[in-house]
């Protein structure tokens, strides 16, 4: 029996097609009859219908049928099914057999043609004697056909055709050679399909009329054998339905077979070919919910159909192809469109199939462990005649033979044997490992992570097994990531043991060392005495001594690691091994911490290094050093302990290299920054121990940042959930869970040891001079040089302030927008101890608001850290807000000359313009001047002169002034008329003389100019007496270019009586006089 028994036949597994043989084609030196076979093969799309095509020559000799049973009465089947019967009806039997013939209607020798195609097709009959087959004609023609009943030769030499060949009208078809080849061939197709289809509905009706004389007694294997003859036949029909059903009838027939150790074999091959078709057809259908249910049906019936115990393997490896079969085609129905989940996914079934597989290999390791002196059977009992079983599932040296009673004991044992040393020699870890690398593929695709490690995890083993240590190094090292990320301790244990083999068997220096400093770690499980074993061998490594071999090892692979060590100590090369411990948890600990986030330049810089061994033993190291983004500090953090190799495990109290398990050694470290790296961060890179010397082997761990390895963090996250008490340790010893990794210090400047004041009246007002006083002391014990200054508007804050803020030291000139928002490094020069100084900035602030202003003061001072004397830059800043406001509100109103609020003004008449200023400021204001700037629009009546000169305005106090102006005619201006500006000089009546005064331009409102016909001015005298007259005078100006009439009437009142016309018409340009006579004393109207 071959290793590849256990495959499914190929005949079993592919989709059945109807299968029709073509003859007559000479695809070789005939292009026409090539064009035709290729237009029937190539480019085969879904849509064609399900035919497989064979070309054969037209006297091939097809199987031979075998004479029809009349009766199966004294009948005794010898298996269920023959191994060729599915390949026969596939491929080697045709549902149609059919003829090409190149023969066109108008033949001149059309009698000799016909007579050559008759003995054609009665060659193909003779061939396919005794078979229900069914044969066409087709005739290749170079002409396109007229269309049915126009062609009365083509009608007739058809029927003279059909009645030569013997074929019905619809077995004769036409095929024209011409454009539209595989148009007329797809219609040819659907035509053989139909002919197929009769063919393959005749022999289901055949095989159904045997079960008529089947009884239960002697037939039950022939029950199960037509159906599922029945069931196939339906699928090469294409019935999916109906194969569906017969094939469930058929597996439940089999299951109804009395099953024993000589047939069990044979019953559960034909239920697992019988499952397949059922669980193929049932994802066909996209049930798939029917197929898992039959699968795991199928399954439970046949999980205990064990057979001999002798061959228990045999049962392992079917069980694994069942699920590996099962599997295959559920990912064969997700990538044609079904959608899994990740619970329902064919890796699980990769996955058993692997489990059963490894069960294989562990019954064969116990079953097959012959003496080496056991020869193989010779002859060979499990070959044939023909190199093939005749029935599927039956042992070859017993075929056909149906009875319960091995009747050759012998031969029986004989036949055993040779399956069992056949078994030896299969490769199982290959097996397995493409079955478990199968599932990996499919767990990923799924997203199940823990799946997928577990999996590659026996993968590694598998690979172990089959001594390619390099690839289970692969696999292990990936997974090992996942297991310590999760703290999967005890599993990674396992799987680094196994490692370690690996790397011993390979004799891999580095990956040797790396495994056992882990598995001498706290993340290991191992008991102390397997971990004292690890760490002596690491010893030995280090000392160039070859290690004791790793338990349970190939004894062969082990004398062969051994050999490979011997060359490594021989070798010279490299003897330093440096490993980064970030990805895996080694047996020492480290933690860097600085004793404060941030040093002045001129302390010293002071840090601790935490080590903790949590190996059996107390172990002595030879190096510490730390290395710094700065690397000019690295030299001074150094420790180093000169020993022999041999002296690693010896005086462990002594040094402080040495480690004891389980305490904590603290290392202080302490160096004088540079000068430079004031407000630089200075951090630990990398912290660097070193385990033996260069005279054997040295391996230097090294840790990144300020220690931690792979469970550093999840150890942390722990510790601080924890409510435990930590037990109470003596002064000098810490816990270290406790101990918190500080990698990283800022380097700051020296405290500076000066005062800085800064006096000013607040608010500042918008536009002034803002005077602001700087006043340096200085309270150091020695002379400060190189004094600097930097003031103004503190960086950072919004751009238009930066933009409308200006600063200078010179407040005799206004700032305009040149002047900069901030003044850097003005030099002040030295000071000594005690000595003060002052310093004058005038801002201007453009706008109202708060802004936060910056005093900074630099200087340079020599001084010592460490007996090393450095020059320190300090520096001090103070930082103030100041609140900037309006100095004054100015109000602006027109009025009539009789102080009337006008809401407009008329043209060429006079008004007044009165403005009001009104003091906002808290500090007293002088207003040096005002003055009007008159629009071009606007005149004056009289002369404009400033009557607030040199007022002083206290808080909420106010100065107006008034102005008399005319606005000439200028038509409708819309929007109204500009009237000008109003400028106001002032300062700040405490400001110094030589302080600029500012100018406050203030635009003043646009005032609606309107036009009027008719201006009427009364002359009258500022006051009358009682019974005295009292002469009035009337101007009645036109100021329209034409002639205007106008009547004027007076109303009488009780408080004047008048002399003259009380209504008169006259012209507008005149004027005309009253005399009124007072009657009454008081302010009277008239």
């Amino acid at each position: 029996m071959s290793p590849t028994q256990w495959d499914l036949p190929v005949e079993l597994c592919c989709r059945p097609m109807a299968f029709v043989t073509l003859t007559g084609l000479d695809v070789v030196y005939n292009a026409v009859h090539r064009a035709v076979w290729d237009a029937f093969c190539a480019n085969r799309r879904a849509d064609r219908v399900p035919i497989s095509f064979k070309v054969l020559p037209g006297d091939h000799e097809y199987p031979k049928c075998r004479p029809k049973r009349t009766s199966y009465e004294w009948y005794i089947p010898k298996g269920i099914l023959k191994t060729g019967w599915m390949n026969k009806h596939l491929n080697l039997v045709p549902a149609l057999v059919v003829v090409f013939y190149e023969l066109d209607w108008d033949e001149p020798q059309w009698k000799e043609k016909q007579s050559e195609c008759a003995t054609r097709v009665e060659i193909v009959r003779q061939s396919l004697q005794g078979r229900n087959t069914k044969v066409a004609v087709v005739l290749i023609q170079k002409k396109t056909p007229l269309p049915p009943g126009e062609d009365v030769i083509a009608s007739e030499r058809a029927a003279a055709l059909c009645n030569a060949c013997e074929l019905s009208g619809k077995s004769l078809f036409v095929l024209p050679h011409t454009d539209h080849l595989v148009g007329y061939i797809i219609r040819l197709e659907n035509a053989f399909y139909e002919h197929a289809q009769t063919y393959y509905y005749t022999e289901i009706r055949r095989v159904k009329s045997h079960k008529e004389f089947l009884n239960k007694t002697t037939h039950q294997l022939l029950f199960v054998r037509h159906q599922f003859k029945i069931a196939f036949f339906s699928e090469l029909k294409q019935d999916t339905q109906n194969a569906l059903k017969n094939y469930r009838t058929a597996y439940n027939l089999v299951h109804e077979l009395r099953a024993h150790e000589t047939n069990i074999l044979e019953i559960k091959t034909m239920a697992g070919f019988i499952n397949y078709k059922i669980c193929r057809l049932c994802f066909q259908h996209n049930t798939p919910l029917d197929a898992i249910a039959q699968f795991r049906k199928h399954i439970d019936l046949c999980k205990k159909k064990i057979g001999s115990a002798e061959l228990s393997f045999e049962h392992a490896a079917w069980m694994s192809k069942q699920f590996q079969a099962f599997g295959d085609l559920f990912d064969e129905a997700i990538k044609l469109g079904l959608t899994a989940i990740q619970t329902q996914n064919p890796g699980f079934y990769y996955q058993q199939a692997a489990y059963y597989a490894q069960e294989r290999k562990q019954l064969a390791k116990s079953l097959c462990n012959h003496e080496a002196s056991v020869m193989y059977p010779n002859p060979d009992p499990l070959e044939t005649q023909t190199g093939v079983l005749d029935f599927y599932g039956q042992r070859s040296w017993r075929q056909g033979i149906l009875s319960f009673d091995l009747s050759d004991p012998e031969k029986e044992k004989v036949g055993v044997l040779a399956i069992q040393l056949k078994e030896r020699n299969v490769a199982h870890s290959e097996i397995i490992i493409t079955l478990l690398s199968n599932a990996v593929a499919q767990f990923k695709k799924y997203k199940c992570p823990r799946m997928k490690s577990h999996l590659m995890v026996q993968m590694g083993e598998e690979y172990y097994y089959a001594k390619d240590y390099t690839k289970a190094l692969k696999l292990l090292d990936y997974v090992m990531c996942d297991y310590r990320s999760e703290g999967w301790w005890t599993l990674l244990t396992s799987i680094l043991t196994t490692a370690l083999k690996c790397s011993y068997l390979m004799a891999q220096l580095k990956d040797y060392i790396t495994y056992s400093l882990e598995l001498l770690g706290r993340a290991s499980t191992l008991k102390d005495d397997q971990k004292s074993r690890i760490e002596k061998n690491l010893i030995n490594v280090l000392m160039n001594e070859s290690p004791d071999p790793e338990p349970d090892c190939d004894i062969f692979a082990g004398k062969t690691a051994q050999k490979l060590w011997a060359d490594r100590i021989s070798l010279a090369g490299s003897n330093i091994f440096t490993i980064g411990v970030q990805d895996f948890v080694p047996f020492v600990q480290c933690k860097a911490k600085f004793h404060a986030p941030s040093f002045h330049v001129d302390v010293p810089v002071e840090f601790d290094i935490y080590l903790k061994a949590d190996c059996p033993h107390p172990i002595r190291f030879s190096k510490l050093c730390v290395s710094f983004n700065n690397q000019e500090y690295n030299q001074f953090c150094v420790i180093e302990e000169a020993s022999k190799a041999n002296e690693v495990l010896e005086n462990p109290t002594q040094g402080k290299m040495c480690l004891v398990p389980g305490k904590t050694r603290k290392l202080l470290f302490k160096f004088v920054a540079k000068t430079e790296d004031v407000g630089k961060k200075i951090e630990i890179t990398s912290v660097d121990l070193a385990l033996g010397n260069e005279t054997g082997r040295c391996v230097v761990l090294n840790w990144q940042g300020g220690g931690g390895d792979a469970a550093s963090s999840q150890e942390a996250l722990q510790a601080a959930r924890s409510f435990k008490r930590r037990p109470k340790l003596p002064d000098n010893e810490v816990h270290w869970d406790s101990i918190i990794i500080q990698a990283s210090t800022m380097i700051i400047s020296r405290v500076p040891n000066i005062s800085v004041h800064l006096q000013h009246e607040p608010p500042a007002l918008t536009n002034e001079m803002y005077c602001l006083v700087v006043t340096v002391q200085s309270h150091e014990k020695t002379q400060i040089r190189d004094v600097k200054l930097t003031a103004g508007l503190k960086p950072g804050q919004d751009a238009n302030l930066t933009q409308k803020t200006h600063v200078t030291l010179h407040g005799t000139e206004l700032c305009d927008e040149s002047y900069p928002a901030l003044l850097t490094d003005i030099p002040v020069g030295d000071l000594h101890p005690g000595e003060q100084l002052e310093k004058m900035l005038y801002v201007r602030c453009g706008t109202v608001g708060s802004r936060m202003f910056l005093v900074y003061v630099s200087y340079l001072i020599n001084t010592t850290a460490e007996e090393k004397e450095i020059v320190c830059k300090c520096h001090k800043d103070e930082t103030v807000t100041i609140e900037t406001v309006f100095p004054f509100d100015v109000a602006v109103k027109f009025v009539s000359t009789k102080f009337e609020h006008l809401e407009r003004v008329y043209a060429d008449i006079p008004f007044l313009l009165m403005t009001d200023l009104l003091s906002a400021s808290p500090w007293a204001l002088t207003v040096v001047s005002s003055e009007l700037q008159l629009a071009p629009s606007m005149t004056t009546v009289d002369q404009l002169e400033s009557q607030v000169d040199n007022v002083v305005l206290q808080t909420g106090e106010s100065a107006s002034e008034c102005f008399c102006l005319r606005c000439p005619s200028l038509g409708n201006v819309e929007g109204g008329v500009a009237t000008g500006h109003y400028i106001i000089s002032w300062k700040r009546t405490s400001a110094m003389e030589n302080i600029p005064v500012i100018r406050t331009v203030i635009t003043l409102p646009h005032v609606i100019v309107e036009n009027i016909p008719l201006h009427v001015n009364a002359d009258l005298p500022s006051f009358g007496r009682v019974r005295e007259s009292l002469p009035v005078k009337y101007h009645l100006q036109n100021k329209t270019d034409f002639v205007q009439d106008v009547e004027i009437s007076v109303e009488p009142s009780d408080a004047f009586m008048f002399s003259g016309l009380k209504q008169i018409r006259l012209p507008a340009q005149a004027f005309y006089s009253y005399q009124y006579f007072c009657q009454a004393t008081g302010s009277t109207h008239g």
